[in-house]
């Protein structure tokens, strides 16, 4: 018996012209352990153990990858394990957050966005980004209206270096004027955090892409005995109408194989 894949799944993003498999693959966890907010510890799978993962999520019908400079060595890992590959994934990756020496810094002015972003291309070793989201620092919307980076961003869109580009925000405030503005948003949106709906319902009507971010609430989620709180999970996000894809960060190929399984039954066939 063959198991659930996502190849007849994938949607359209907004109305960025991209089509893409309802769970992406977070990345963090391929270049960066200090810093993030998992209930357990991990170690960073080595160069077999990473290209074995992408395989997989390529064979159950992810064609979504989720990177950024502020995840350590992930995007420079992913450039070589993606070779011969780039046409079939879409590349999600960020500007405005950098990290070094266990600490977060933030840029978002004209220079280090234009910097940050070709050096993305060349770690990626490919010509185009097909999204760029802004990673904010939570004061979404000084960023927007305040900083360069947003203009900047679509100038590099008009170039042809990135197809579109949003904000990885954290307030309904940020959310609303990036999909004003740009093309796509990352919200958090879980079973316990419910706060930026207003963001995917303004997406939903404007034809405008949301890509979630801490689906399963970083693997925090816990319900009463007996309910699955991965498919919990998903029920309540793909109900909404507004959801493009939902972005795991896992490097558990049981994990990946379950989560892959639950969103096809929960979709459905087609």
């Amino acid at each position: 018996m063959s198991l659930p894949t996502l190849h007849d799944h994938h949607r359209p993003l907004g109305s960025t012209g991209l089509r893409v498999s309802p769970l992406g693959l977070g990345t963090v966890k391929l270049g960066r352990d200090q810093g993030v907010k998992y209930p357990t510890g991990f170690t960073i799978p080595d160069d077999d153990a990473a290209r074995r993962l992408l395989a997989q999520a390529r064979e159950l019908g992810i064609n979504l990858i989720d990177t950024a400079p502020a995840y350590g060595r992930s995007e420079e890992r992913l450039g070589p394990l993606l070779r011969g590959q780039r046409d079939d994934w879409v590349i999600v990756s960020k500007v405005g957050e950098e990290f070094d020496a266990g600490q977060s810094h933030f840029d978002f002015s004209a220079a280090h966005t234009r910097r940050s972003v070709e050096r993305s291309l060349k770690r990626l070793e490919t010509d185009r980004l097909e999204l760029v989201l802004v990673h904010s620092d939570g004061n979404d919307l000084a960023i927007l209206e305040h900083e360069a980076v947003y203009a900047t961003l679509a100038a590099l869109k008009q170039e042809g270096k990135i197809l579109g580009y949003g904000l990885s925000g954290k307030t309904v405030a940020g959310g609303l004027k990036a999909l004003e503005q740009g093309d796509c948003a990352m919200v958090t949106y879980n079973l316990a955090e419910q706060g930026e709906r207003p963001v995917l319902d303004y997406a939903a009507a404007h034809g405008k892409a949301i890509l979630v971010k801490k689906a399963l609430a970083s693997g925090h989620v816990c319900l009463s005995p007996g309910v699955d709180p991965v498919r919990a999970s998903f029920e309540l996000l793909f109900a909404h109408p507004g959801v493009g894809s939902a972005i795991v960060g896992t490097i558990d190929p049981l994990h990946l194989a379950h989560n892959v399984a639950t969103v096809a039954r929960i979709l459905g066939p087609r």
